[in-house]
């Protein structure tokens, strides 16, 4: 089995008075996670937010009532708690009223779990991101000679946990995969009024990683305006699809100040949107998919790791452009991130130096992606 990096954090957590929120999309791991931690323990009741009696039990649920559900139970697991209505205050009511129950609940749709948990459970729970299987997760699981050989693979198919463990059925898993990511969760919200126009707004997204993204002109080319461009693009990142990399600005008139790229956190998904799975040899869009592997594996890293960073593309009017930035404890850390060319033959632009004489400057390939994303 794979061990995830969060294992350990949730696993010290247990038998504490906090509750345990784990985010993150269908299928990435969280309820095997969660039947690994407690599947060998006494007195615990599962529930599940899919299921319609499981919502219908919550819909009018008293103190009383709850004491009589839970019986013995010392720890109450609801897997997709963000269909429950009102999970916040649910939840709340089992922290306040039986604080001798400790509450784990997962959800795949920070949109509507988050919204209902943070001023609920504020002081009172721990929050943890689970992300497809991580590069660092599988060099752990093999061997780190082993993930760096299988670099290409991943930026084809990607590593949804289902994926990495049915190699030969790769596409088949994916298909199903992202059928359930447009049509279970984002597709069902209430304000999706135009699930057509969501596809067509992936497969947009799709064809654009690595460049910058104008919600102008996504929205004349699929039939929306710019502010529902806006609202579906947030509402497809907090259902963990994609995310947006924000444009950095600090010293130079010239930088891009409100502008963004928007990546694809499983590029697995995104090749499923556009049904394209050839290998990086005999693609056109190579440069951009190493763009997005690296940075959303560099991402998840930080997440996992609970590391404090922030992190930019950088990009003037000039088209002088740095894919990546990262900004910790007052160090600027710039990154190019290049398929295949050699290191010597790529510069820090002058401008960049000139206006941050004390960032750093690299250049990461696949041969030697582990400085980056390890």
């Amino acid at each position: 089995m794979i061990i995830r990096e969060q294992q350990k954090k949730i696993e010290a957590l247990i038998g504490s008075r906090k509750a345990i929120i784990i985010f993150g999309a269908r299928q990435v791991g969280k309820s095997t996670l969660l039947h690994t931690l407690f599947d060998n323990k006494e007195n615990v009741l599962w529930l599940s937010g899919d299921d319609i009696d499981v919502q219908q039990l919550f819909d009018d649920m008293s103190s009383t009532r709850l004491r009589a559900l839970l019986g013995n139970s010392r720890f109450l697991v609801i897997d997709e708690a963000q269909r429950i209505k009102d999970i916040g205050l649910r939840l709340k009511l089992v922290t306040d009223q039986i604080p001798e129950v400790q509450v784990i609940a997962t959800g795949s749709s920070s949109f509507q779990l988050a919204k209902g948990v943070k001023e609920s459970l504020t002081g009172r729970k721990r929050e943890f991101r689970m992300f497809p299987i991580t590069f660092k997760e599988m060099a752990n699981h093999t061997n780190l000679l082993e993930e760096m050989r299988m670099i290409p693979h991943r930026m084809v198919y990607g590593y949804y946990p289902e994926v990495v463990t049915s190699p030969g059925e790769e596409r088949e898993v994916l298909r199903e995969l992202s059928s359930n990511y447009l049509y279970k969760d984002v597709l069902t919200l209430d304000n999706i009024s135009k699930p057509d126009k969501i596809i067509k707004l992936l497969q947009a997204l799709a064809y654009q990683i690595g460049e910058q993204v104008s919600y102008n002109e996504i929205g004349q080319l699929i039939g929306l305006d710019s502010k529902t461009i806006e609202k579906y693009v947030d509402i497809l990142e907090k259902n963990f699809i994609i995310f947006r990399l924000p444009s950095f600005s600090r010293n130079l008139r010239n930088e891009l100040k409100a502008s963004r790229k928007i990546y694809f956190w499983d590029l697995g998904i995104r090749n499923a949107v556009i049904a394209n799975f050839q290998q990086p040899e005999n693609r056109l869009d190579t440069g951009a998919l190493w763009e997005n592997f690296a940075i959303a594996e560099r991402l998840k890293h930080l997440n996992v790791q609970n590391s404090f960073a922030n992190s930019w593309f950088w990009r003037t009017q000039q088209q002088r452009e740095i894919d990546y930035l990262e900004e910790s404890d007052g160090q600027l850390r710039a990154t190019e991130l290049k398929w295949n060319i050699k290191k010597a033959n790529v510069k820090v632009p002058e401008a960049f130096a000139k206006a941050y004489p004390t960032a750093t400057f690299n250049v990461v390939a696949p041969k030697n992606a582990d400085t980056f994303l390890l």
